[in-house]
């Protein structure tokens, strides 16, 4: 009997929890693995009071919730929007000004500047400024900043072509990625130590402007502490999801644009078969 896989889904822990969880939905066609009606009826409600619980903003909550689901109802449908939801949650809780146990209110001091407070709290410049709505790096006396200081780490999954974003162990987002050609992309810890918008490529001796059509690296590019290994965008959104690459683990550029305004220097990644 035929199968697909419909969904990859990193699943955030319980509260109190570090665990994460990576949850295969799999569609067996012909049926199979239905839930008691009972347990359905009861994800439909919980879905429906975190829908309500977004909807007012109260994201703490939200969250939540929809990690309840995905735990307890690993056979509800739906499982890929709901999947979804969590992640926008998660998403609008690092930057939003919503309050959250992973975020401070600072009160700007005489000598303060954005990247000090990006340094003091681990964070970046670019995170603080989206989620406080300033538009430029002047800051004055007295402002009041709401600063995320969950710790961001990163998973690959080589197997799957998945990038996990976590904060403190908590599974925030999942990206579709494509790894290297051959099993090329090493395995370990690494640490982000190079930051780059528009990178420029060197193509054996050669160099590729970012402007080139030619320059494989796309917008963004984070370099691990591997000489020659990292996180970059594309000039190939279609390969997305395939093992193609030199080594390096590819992003859509949208996409590795917002990993890239996360993350700080130092973030650890950690990449497995």
């Amino acid at each position: 009997m035929n199968r697909r896989v419909i969904l990859i889904a990193a699943i955030g822990a319980i509260i109190f929890s570090s665990i994460f969880l990576i949850v295969k939905i799999v569609q067996n066609k012909g049926g199979g693995g239905k839930m008691p009606l009972s347990s359905s009826a009861e994800a439909k409600k919980m879905y429906k009071e975190a829908v309500a619980l977004k909807e007012s903003r109260k994201l703490d909550e939200a969250k939540n919730l929809y990690q309840k689901i995905l735990t307890e109802y690993p056979n509800a449908g739906n499982m890929e929007n709901i999947q979804k939801e969590l992640e926008d949650v998660n998403m609008k809780l690092i930057y939003s000004n919503t309050p959250s146990p992973k975020a401070v209110v600072h009160e700007i001091q005489s000598g303060d500047s954005l990247a000090k407070l990006a340094s003091k709290y681990g964070t970046t410049v670019n995170l603080i400024k989206r989620s406080n709505n300033i538009k430029s790096d002047t800051i004055h006396v007295g402002q009041k900043l709401r600063i995320w200081t969950g710790k961001f780490s990163i998973f690959v999954d080589k197997s799957q072509n998945i990038l996990i974003l976590k904060s403190d162990g908590e599974v925030v987002k999942v990206y579709h990625v494509s790894t290297g050609v051959n099993n090329s992309t090493p395995v370990g810890t690494f640490k982000i130590i190079s930051k780059l918008i528009d990178p420029v490529w060197f193509n054996k001796g050669v160099v590729v402007p970012p402007e080139s059509p030619e320059n494989v690296l796309g917008s963004r590019w984070m370099g691990f502490d591997l000489a020659g290994y990292g996180i970059h965008g594309t000039i190939e959104p279609e390969t997305i999801g395939q093992q193609i690459t030199a080594g390096c683990v590819r992003m859509r550029n949208e996409e590795v644009e917002e990993l890239y305004d996360l993350i700080p220097m130092s973030t650890e990644v950690t990449v497995v078969d």
